[in-house]
């Protein structure tokens, strides 16, 4: 993104859960990459997988994990496209009585405020930690960093690195989110 541009924010949302007269907070927000239809189809159906649920009452820490993964699931089956390579982030919190329960997938983060001061409450998942780059690769994925460095290595001017990067990132079938900083 430019120096100085404001970012789309149209597909990050954010909405307040009443189930049964009983105020359930429930904050969700999501981003995506590759294009929109993943953030689309977790807006349309993650909610409602969740509050559909079986165990939504009786085990809503299951129920978060399963309707994740049901959601995942299912927008996989319906992607029609040759791409895959489209994706959403997705944060959940839900307030259960007193207790907090949050997920998230991606590099999406729950931050809540205690004294004044922002605390994680969740953990992002990037793909600098071993554990994440070891899931993209068991699925198929490659994380690349060391060649982006030797590749521009040898340019000397900041803005023909970065082009040179992004350029190379298209040519490999990146198709949002490219951003470059040297």
């Amino acid at each position: 993104m430019p120096t100085g541009a404001v970012p789309d924010f149209k597909h990050l949302v954010m909405s307040v859960l009443v189930v049964n007269r009983e105020v359930e907070d429930d904050e969700r927000i999501w981003g995506c990459h590759g294009g929109v239809r993943a953030a689309e189809y977790v807006k349309q159906n993650l909610f409602s997988n969740l509050i559909n649920h079986p165990k939504f009452r009786s085990d809503t820490k299951s129920a978060i994990a399963e309707a994740y993964s049901h959601t995942d699931s299912e927008f996989l089956k319906s992607e029609t496209t040759q791409n895959k390579d489209v994706g959403s982030t997705a944060s959940t919190a839900i307030l259960v009585g007193d207790k907090l329960l949050v997920a998230n997938v991606g590099d999406s983060r729950v931050v809540m405020c205690k004294g004044g001061k922002a605390v994680a409450v969740s953990r992002d998942h990037k793909p600098d930690q071993t554990d994440e780059r070891q899931r993209i690769e068991d699925a198929g994925g490659f994380v690349l960093w060391a060649e982006a460095v030797a590749m521009v290595k040898p340019i000397e001017n900041p803005e023909e690195a970065a082009k040179k990067l992004m350029q190379e990132a298209s040519q490999r079938g990146s198709v949002d989110n490219v951003q470059c900083v040297i």
